[in-house]
């Protein structure tokens, strides 16, 4: 697999090759990097991944949270008081709101790319540990259906 193809490409090539995995090994998927590619690609046999979009989209303003993605330049944000996601357990930006994350985007203050990559950095690891947790529980099939679209 190469950067590029579609997520469904990507799911239908990995179901095609996962029975060839070594079973003794790690298996590793380059580039790959949305939450909702992650959910699939463990699915199908996958354990470790790289990418650069937890860190390029905080620097463009976009966050992961736990209901979805959310870009904090949109004007929707400008009165939002709300935290940026109330589910986080672990670096909490819940003292700063959306609005103020917002604005800190929109004027390019260095401290809201900052903030915005810190909460993607952590919400990465919230998610690869409530991975874990799901596999060791035998649950993992349950969260990936929760979670897959919803990411």
């Amino acid at each position: 697999l190469a950067v590029g193809e579609t997520q469904k490409e990507m799911f239908e090539v990995l179901d095609k090759i996962k029975e060839h995995f070594p079973k003794d090994k790690p298996r590793y998927l380059m580039g790959v990097g949305t939450p909702s590619d992650i959910l699939g690609a463990v699915k199908r046999g996958i354990d470790m991944f790289d990418c650069v979009l937890p860190t390029r989209s905080g620097r463009t303003g976009l966050a992961f949270t736990w209901n979805g993605r959310i870009n904090i330049r949109n004007a929707k944000y400008q009165n939002d008081n709300d935290p940026l996601d109330k589910n986080t357990k672990n670096f909490s930006l819940n003292k700063y709101s959306k609005n103020y994350l917002n604005h800190l985007c929109n004027t390019n203050e260095m401290l809201g790319s900052m903030l915005l990559t810190l909460n993607n950095i952590n919400f990465y690891q919230e998610l690869m540990s409530v991975i874990r947790k799901n596999i060791k529980n035998g649950t993992f099939s349950n969260f990936h259906d929760e979670y897959i679209d919803k990411l």
